[in-house]
């Protein structure tokens, strides 16, 4: 199956901001994070076709899985 993947602020670094990936069913998205090297408490939100998701949400094939870092600001 194939899965959209968009990463957002820091999470790019060194990454890509948006890549297509194959993938095999029942892919959660916790798998995704640590294929990516990403550790988990830098993940913060998670939405799979714009609606919440979390590292154990499935993936299906065409879902759109975006992940953003804790957000800062003043």
């Amino acid at each position: 199956m194939q899965v959209t993947i968009k990463l957002f602020a820091t999470l790019r670094q060194g990454r890509f901001d948006i890549d297509i990936i194959d993938l095999p069913p029942g892919t959660l998205v916790g798998e995704i994070v640590s294929r990516l090297g990403i550790p988990e408490k830098e993940v913060t939100l998670i939405f799979i076709n714009g609606r919440h998701g979390d590292f154990a949400s499935e993936l299906h094939d065409g879902d759109s899985l975006a992940m953003f870092p804790p957000v800062g600001g003043g």
